[in-house]
Formats: C-alpha cells, sequence, structure tokens
C-alpha cells in the first residue's frame, strides 16, 4: 500500500530495498540453519591427581562425543549438554552425581543449572540429594514450572511428583570422597587445601538451527556447611547461554565466581566484540585479581567459536567441531584426532 502513491522512481527503489531485505533475511536464516554443530565440556579447574588424569580425559571424551552425536543427528543444543552432563555425573571421576564430595555430615549435596539460548529460559537445583542426575530434574525445573530454582526438600517433593527415581544417598558416595571427608574432620586438617580438586562438570553447545545452551553439575565444596549453595545453580554464575551472544559454563571457586557473576561477565566482553577466548581471559584476570578467585569456563559463541580456559593449574575439557575432537588437561595443550580414532581408542 505504501508504495502504491510514491512517484514510480521511488516506488521502484523502494521494491527493490524490500526485496533485497528479504532476501538477506531468508539467505540469513539459510545459514543459520546450516550453522555447524559444536560442543565443549570441561570436567573441572582445579588440581588433578596424576593417578586421575586418564580417567579424567576419558570422561570428558565420552560426554563430548555423546552431545557431539545428539548434533549430528540434528538434536537441540539443550538436550546435547544435558547429555553430556549426564554421561560425568554418572563417571566417578568427577565432583557431581556420583562422586560427589560430602558436606561436613558427610551427606552428598549437588546443584545444577540448564539454561536455553533461544529464549533465557533456565531451570536448577540446589542441595539437592538422592537424585543420580541432577541436571535432568533442573531442565524438569526449567520447563515443568513457572519458576528457575528449587531447593534441597522443595526439589525432592517436585523429583517426587515428577516421578524421578530417588536413590540411596550412599550410592552416590565413592571411597575417595569418603577418605577425603574423613581426612577433613582430623584436628591438623587443612581443608583448602582440599578445595583445589574441584571438579564441577559442565557443558556448553551450538546446534545447527544456530540455538545455544548451556548446563552445570556439581556436589560443590568438600565438608561445606550443610545447604550451602554456590554458583552452580546461580543464574549468570555457573552458566549462561542467550542465542545472540552465545554460551559459557563455569568451574571453579564458586563464591569468587558468584562475587563477579563470571558466566554473564564473559558474554558481555563478548558483546564488546571480544573472541571467546579473549573474553574468557579477561573475565578470570578480573576474578582473579578483584576478589583472589581460580576457575575456568568453556565458552562458544552465536558464530561457532569456542574456547576452553582455566587459571586453575589443569582443567579437564573436550570440544567436537567439525568431526574432530580437541581436548587438554595442562595449560597450553590440545590433543586433536578425527571422531573416529577418538572412539576406536575408548573401545580399545
Amino acid at each position: 500500500m505504501l508504495a502504491s502513491w510514491l512517484p514510480l522512481g521511488v516506488s521502484l527503489a523502494f521494491s527493490l530495498f524490500a526485496f533485497a531485505f528479504w532476501k538477506g533475511e531468508e539467505t540469513s536464516k539459510k545459514a543459520f540453519n546450516n550453522m555447524k554443530p559444536v560442543i565443549v565440556v570441561h570436567g573441572g579447574a582445579g588440581r588433578i591427581f596424576k593417578e586421575r588424569e586418564n580417567g579424567s580425559r576419558s570422561g570428558v571424551t565420552r560426554a563430548a562425543l555423546k552431545g557431539y552425536n545428539i548434533l549430528k543427528q540434528g538434536g537441540s543444543a539443550l538436550d546435547a549438554v544435558e547429555e553430556a552432563v549426564v554421561v560425568m555425573e554418572n563417571d566417578p571421576h568427577f565432583n557431581a552425581g556420583c562422586g560427589s564430595v560430602l558436606n561436613e555430615k558427610g551427606e552428598v549435596e549437588m546443584d545444577a543449572i540448564i539454561m536455553d539460548g533461544k529464549n533465557l529460559t533456565s531451570g536448577a537445583v540446589s542441595a539437592v540429594k538422592c537424585i543420580a542426575n541432577p541436571i535432568k530434574l533442573a531442565r524438569l525445573v526449567m520447563e515443568k514450572t513457572d519458576h528457575m530454582l528449587l531447593t534441597d526438600q522443595g526439589a525432592l517433593a517436585f523429583a517426587r511428583a515428577m516421578g524421578v527415581p530417588e536413590v540411596p544417598g550412599e550410592t552416590l558416595i565413592t571411597e575417595r570422597s569418603l577418605e577425603r571427608w574423613k581426612k577433613n574432620l582430623e584436628a591438623d586438617s587443612n581443608p583448602q587445601e582440599f578445595q583445589k580438586d574441584l571438579g564441577t562438570v559442565g557443558a556448553v553447545a551450538i546446534d545447527s538451527a544456530g540455538n545455544v545452551a548451556c548446563a552445570t553439575s556439581t556436589g560443590g565444596l568438600t565438608n561445606k556447611r550443610v545447604g550451602r549453595v554456590g554458583d552452580t545453580a546461580c543464574i549468570g554464575s555457573g552458566g549462561y547461554a542467550d542465542n545472540i551472544v552465545g554460551a559459557t559454563s563455569t568451574t571453579g571457586h564458586g563464591e569468587s565466581i558468584m562475587k563477579v557473576v563470571l558466566a554473564r561477565l564473559i558474554l558481555y566482553h563478548m558483546e564488546q566484540g571480544k573472541s571467546p577466548e579473549d573474553a574468557a581471559d579477561v573475565a578470570l584476570n578480573y576474578m582473579k585479581t578483584r576478589v583472589g578467585g581460580l576457575g575456568g569456563v568453556i565458552v562458544v559463541s552465536s558464530s561457532g567459536d569456542w574456547a576452553a580456559r582455566f587459571s586453575t593449574k589443569q582443567m579437564a575439557w573436550a570440544t567436537v567441531k567439525d568431526d574432530q575432537l580437541q581436548s587438554g588437561i595442562f595449560t597450553g595443550e590440545k590433543n586433536t584426532q578425527s571422531i573416529k580414532e577418538a572412539i576406536s581408542s575408548m573401545e580399545s
């Protein structure tokens, strides 16, 4: 209607502009829908003892391959990060699910968060017990309630209402976690020394439709006070996902991460034009200099670029992009192999 009363030349120019704009949007949509899927996972920043290095490497590799397989089959980033985290929750090498550290009473209390970058919906749980996979419960909170975070007995009641099976608390306790808990009860113990060995797990991904998501899960700090909630369950701290920018999952000293809202801080720096790697480094350095906190992050941008950075001694991580797996534990380490090689080595 607008073009009908315009002069012929202006009307033609307007029509050409509208067509070009429409074609541009169509091209953009096609490019967006042909996004190459990427997944990045971490198994926690801190100190990884020598005898646990191989287990940590294989654990993050399995998680990354699991998530990438979902993405390659056209699955969503949300499904990919959830299932990748489930793999690590079920792996006793990590401080999440089975393998979680114990609180001061010798019990497992876990936190988890998941977030969808498409519409900024998120679900989280904190201080949950007797749940094998807290990340699955977090997703139910996101999809089945009007809330974003449920805790302790409220989270357990919700889990029961949703039919989530409970497991005996002792099945989540490993011999290693029990030994560490007992050690910290000794009069001459130094609990801070054990806090360097953290182990929160997380995943970020972008799918072929260009949607991003993040998921993070943890058992928290060893010998923590009953009811302590760290950064993991807090949106913007333990993780954040926004299709406009990207997604990130964090690990490290929870109280420090919360003070600087680390996950959202990284995306803020990306909004200012920094690459995922530079944004992660700037944010981690700020946390270290401002509050003395150490940690690690994984990041994926809305264009499919990624980063795995940490200020601690080590962080187990793995990523899959273009059918190639990359992984590492130490600063500067980046092992590369094809998916076929990775699967073959895992099976041998």
